[in-house]
């Protein structure tokens, strides 16, 4: 994920992610390679250590890039346990898992979120002054305006994903539970703090929230409105599965979340995204391993990281290459040994 995103989706924190004893953490890939359907991509992200934290660099074919960029030139579909609170979990892992798949599809949307972000925290750092009246009112329009540009265009990108995620979304939904999929139709829904009205583009109804707001706000010292609060629902037959679901329907929807987004990337050029299994075989039962397994068969490459290596499908296990990160004898760090034998080799 360092190599897709820029960052960990295990911590916030780049200094994590260094050895301990260690000033420096490289990791390196090559996307492609002969025979490949796109040129060779290297991608390098170095971190190191400085006297203020970590300094992280990013460079792609030894050009240097921001977080931002990688999205298009290593496509990633993310699967691990965390994953499994998609459906009732905090409204920000659904817009992350949304903000995902959109990243991918546009290099634009990843700026836009990036503008976003930066703007929406300067704001709120001045609603904040305002509150303590060290600060004017009218100072926010150098703020707005960013916010409400880039705000409208991440809600408007965020609509056409769900619009174009739909179809495959369906389709995989009725692969895994085909007699839940013909009783009830599984879709997503946008949930939005700023709604809106007939002829009324999403920039315009975020710029009248936000003035219907503008006192709520400077007493909260935060933004309240935005692209930052909004929601996803995961719904079958119309109702929100957090409200009712089973644990199993709950899983079911996420694993069609997720094979529908391999779909949709897949679909988008051609080339099919790199599967990361970060420990979720001993999440699923083995009707929903075997969907997934299925899935991996059918893609060129896919990694998968079990700490039970009885919770992979023999097959899987069997065609894989195997490797095992073990601890150094310092206790510091650790180290990938491998290939190992496959399975039941002698």
């Amino acid at each position: 994920m360092l190599l897709a995103r820029g960052a960990s989706h295990r911590t916030a924190t780049d200094a994590e992610l260094v050895r301990w004893g260690a000033d420096l953490a490289l990791v390196e890939a090559r996307i492609g390679g002969p025979g490949a359907a796109r040129a060779d991509t290297a991608i390098d992200v170095a971190l190191v250590r400085t006297g203020a934290g970590v300094r992280k660099r990013i460079r792609v074919n030894g050009v240097g890039r921001r977080a931002a960029g990688l999205a298009s030139a290593l496509r990633t579909v993310l699967f691990a346990p965390e994953e499994m609170l998609l459906v009732s979990g905090p409204p920000s892992l659904r817009r992350s898992a949304l903000d995902g798949i959109a990243s991918q599809r546009s290099p634009a949307y990843a700026a836009d979120l990036a503008t976003y972000g930066r703007a929406l925290a300067q704001r709120n750092s001045l609603l904040r002054a305002i509150r303590e009246e060290q600060a004017d009112r009218t100072e926010l329009r150098y703020w707005d305006a960013p916010l409400l540009d880039a705000g409208g265009a991440i809600i408007e990108e965020r609509l056409r994903t769900l619009d174009v995620l739909a179809a495959p979304l369906a389709q995989a939904h009725a692969e895994i539970a085909p007699d839940e999929a013909a009783a009830e139709r599984f879709g997503l829904r946008y949930l939005t703090n700023a709604p809106a009205a007939a002829a009324e583009s999403p920039r315009d109804a975020l710029a009248r929230r936000l003035a219907e707001t503008a006192d709520k706000e400077v007493w909260n010292g935060a933004t309240l409105v935005g692209p930052h609060r909004d929601d996803v629902a995961f719904e079958l037959g119309g109702r929100d599965l957090a409200g009712f679901a089973s644990r199993g329907q709950q899983r079911t929807a996420i694993l069609a979340f997720k094979l529908a987004e391999l779909d949709l990337l897949t679909a988008h050029d051609g080339h099919p995204p790199l599967l990361l299994l970060d420990d979720v075989f001993s999440e699923l039962d083995p009707q929903r391993r075997s969907h997934l397994v299925r899935r991996i068969a059918g893609l060129p490459q896919a990694f998968v990281t079990t700490t039970t290596p009885d919770d992979l499908d023999p097959a899987l296990l069997a065609a894989a290459t195997a490797w095992e990160v073990r601890p150094d004898e310092d206790g510091r760090g650790a180290r990938l040994v491998g290939p190992l034998a496959p399975a039941g080799a002698t």
